[in-house]
């Protein structure tokens, strides 16, 4: 179910720009990103598990003992079902920086236009390249990344929060009581669908968000409709 927030003007521009970034076809030249960051607990058993016997489950007790948070930041190519992620202990302005700075020279060094969707986080902003890189590669990410911001409470329409649904599914429905082996557990995940390049099938358009949002579209187009009939 999807989680709609106060639709305006704003959040139709947004949204709008977004289904176009996925609508659009690949062009060379362009690479088109999704991104998104988020905590992950880490949790470690109060007493060790006991082998499973044949054909049955691990069995685990219900007490656990929190060590802490860490965060995990990925970027989701839809082009090339390619997913590329990092894990941190802090989440802030200077590691959103340094992963970007990361994902750029590492994986797309030739890429002239990147095209970034993210949600709108205090952190990802252009300054944060800024405050946190050399001048140079802080001016090369801008030019670089070309932000396409999802609209507020629209996090939905990031495909990069289906990768995640898809990593805490398959990977982080674990105990995991250190960062170090969660990087471990990630990273074995991301090399699986990397190696199977895992797309999202994505088939929400403008046309369908103009159709299933018509009459907040209607609303909001009421006032520039009534200008126009008085210019008659």
């Amino acid at each position: 179910m999807w989680c709609i927030g106060t639709i305006t003007g704003e959040y139709l521009a947004n949204l709008e720009d977004v289904l176009d970034v996925y609508s659009a076809p690949a062009a060379a030249g362009v690479v088109r990103l999704c991104f998104d960051e988020r905590p992950c607990q880490l949790l470690d058993h109060v007493l060790t598990p006991l082998p499973p016997k044949p054909n049955a489950t691990q069995k685990e007790h219900q007490e656990y003992v929190r060590k802490g948070i860490c965060n995990v930041l990925l970027a989701y190519n839809l082009d090339t079902g390619q997913r590329h992620l990092q894990v941190t202990t802090t989440k802030n302005k200077g590691d959103y920086a340094r992963f970007m700075n990361w994902l750029v020279h590492t994986h797309y060094p030739e890429a002239a236009k990147i095209q970034l969707v993210q949600d709108n986080y205090c952190t990802h902003a252009y300054g944060a390249f800024y405050e946190h890189l050399p001048l140079e590669t802080a001016r090369h990410l801008r030019h670089t990344l070309d932000f396409h911001y999802t609209p507020k409470h629209g996090s939905w329409l990031n495909m990069a929060e289906i990768e995640f649904a898809a990593l805490s599914r398959q990977c982080l429905d674990q105990r995991i009581g250190t960062q170090q082996r969660l990087e471990q557990e990630a990273l074995a995940w991301q090399a699986k669908r990397n190696a199977a390049a895992t797309k999202v099938n994505w088939s929400f358009t403008t046309e369908k968000a103009r159709d299933k949002l018509k009459n907040r579209y209607a609303e909001l187009t009421k006032v520039t409709n009534e200008i126009k009939l008085s210019d008659h």
